[in-house]
């Protein structure tokens, strides 16, 4: 690069825009050495500004962080523990006139000890998740999915919803309409069995959906239980495990 005192050496504007760095950066960064270098030191991890002990109320008083503390102790102490952090955010300056922010008042309840654990999401029924297998005949593995379009002129959208044997690659039954629920979906499933011939006792195909809004509903899945159908769903973003109705939803599209 060309020095700014000597002239010698390639233009600092032009190789800045061959990199895609900003000037600025450049200089700035090299003023920063510079400094740096009297001393034989050069900093390559500047932290963030220092910690203070101590924030203000919106008259000007400063109020030290042991304050602070005491009155999120008061705050917990009164209904039991119900706050997160955030709330008490909004209660130290609703009730103190703090001006402080959720990230200060987060490593002060970390400090003390009273963040509240972290909720952990329960499911109310078991999820069985897709595994790739081989199938070697009917009635085996089947696969579920919902395609939808667009009506033109009608600003209507329809959905149809089919059901495929991964070993014949047929499509036993489908649901076609201006909606579709969990209750199209048992309807389907149900025809399914009674157009194969299997009955409740007999062994039953393994079925496989993704996670659309029909098939984690309590309905669709206590209609599977019900009929002895193992119903198992694919893992998020992950349609190569419901490949052969996607592949026959598609093909439809592009036919239709």
């Amino acid at each position: 690069m060309v020095d700014r005192w000597t002239g010698q050496g390639y233009n600092i504007s032009l190789v800045c825009d061959f990199v895609g760095l900003a000037p600025s950066t450049y200089y700035a960064v090299k003023a920063r050495r510079n400094q740096d270098e009297p001393s034989g030191k050069i900093k390559t991890n500047r932290g963030g500004r220092p910690q203070s002990n101590c924030c203000l109320t919106r008259e000007g008083k400063v109020v030290p962080d042991e304050q602070v503390k005491e009155w999120l102790c008061e705050l917990i102490s009164g209904d039991g523990f119900p706050y997160g952090y955030r709330k008490l955010t909004a209660a130290l300056k609703q009730e103190y006139g703090l001006i402080i922010n959720h990230k200060k008042v987060y490593r002060l309840c970390k400090e003390l000890g009273i963040l509240l654990p972290q909720r952990k999401k329960k499911f109310s029924r078991p999820r069985q998740l897709a595994q790739r297998e081989s199938v070697s005949g009917p009635n085996q593995l089947w696969q579920m999915d919902v395609k939808y379009g667009y009506i033109a002129g009608t600003d209507q959208f329809f959905f149809q919803l089919s059901l495929i044997d991964v070993f014949d690659r047929t499509v036993i039954d489908y649901h076609l309409g201006l909606t579709c629920t969990a209750a199209d979906a048992c309807r389907v499933l149900k025809n399914s069995l009674k157009t194969r011939g299997l009955a409740k006792g007999m062994p039953m195909p393994k079925l496989r959906t993704d996670n659309g809004p029909q098939f984690i509903a309590r309905k669709f899945e206590e209609t599977c239980a019900s009929l002895g159908v193992m119903h198992e769903r694919t893992p998020a973003k992950t349609p190569n495990l419901n490949a052969y109705i996607e592949a026959f939803h598609a093909i439809l599209e592009q036919e239709c």
